[in-house]
């Protein structure tokens, strides 16, 4: 079996698809065979022959340099840049979570290591109608331990705080916080590592500033977030 990680957020577009495709390049990198996971994707473009592109997988693939095939990487792919759950209301094609996991488990016996990636932030409805599925049901399905990325801005320590109470609250393991936009020397982004790290009792295990290409930290770290999950 492989070892896993959960790669959250404290919402939409603070870079884990960015910061994601860093990992699984420094994975590369060092040549161990490190898969992309992602349960339901939105706002994704057609190609020309009417197919949806889905485009973090396809973003994180290129960035990386990881041969995964596309197909392997995502189950549920939508047009609608919404919250997954209301991007099948409006398309149809609601998700499964035996599907999700039957997915998620063949990449584990193939690759050493999948990183799998959320939709949003920790919150984020994967189904609401008859069925009610939340991100926290795959997590906790295959008891993966999370990294949470942030903004380093103004306002992140509410965020960062916040996400990290609600993981707590609901028994979801934080391997630490990642900072994304971060500037050395910015007082404001300093400071919110501080706090953050003071008012979670979480560690922020790396920062990634705009442009970076690579991931600025130990690989022997970065492999210690992973643990092999536990089916439930």
């Amino acid at each position: 079996m492989s070892k896993n990680l959960f790669i959250t957020g404290t919402g939409t577009d603070v870079g884990k698809t960015y910061v994601t495709g860093l990992i699984l390049k420094k994975f590369r990198e060092q040549g161990k065979k490190a898969a992309y996971y992602k349960a339901a994707m939105s706002g994704n473009e057609r190609r020309d022959d009417g197919t949806l592109i889905p485009g973090d997988a396809l973003h994180v693939r290129t960035v990386s340099g990881i041969d995964q095939p596309l197909e392997d990487m995502c189950p549920y792919i939508y047009e609608t840049a919404v919250s997954p759950h209301l991007a099948a209301k409006i398309e149809g094609n609601p998700v499964d979570m035996e599907r999700v996991l039957e997915n998620y488990d063949r990449l584990c016996e193939s690759y050493e290591y999948v990183t799998a990636e959320g939709s949003g932030g920790i919150l984020c409805p994967l189904r609401f109608d008859k069925q009610k599925i939340q991100l926290e049901d795959f997590i906790s399905a295959r008891n993966l331990g999370c990294l949470i990325v942030a903004d380093a801005g103004l306002g992140t320590i509410n965020a960062v705080v916040l996400t990290a109470e609600y993981m707590k609250a609901h028994q979801i393991p934080i391997r630490g916080i990642l900072f994304n936009h971060y500037e050395e020397g910015n007082q404001l982004h300093e400071d919110n590592r501080y706090m953050c790290e003071y008012m979670t009792g979480a560690k922020v295990i790396a920062c990634v500033k705009d442009g970076d290409t690579d991931l600025d930290m130990p690989f022997e770290v970065l492999e210690s977030l992973y643990e092999e999950g536990e089916r439930k």
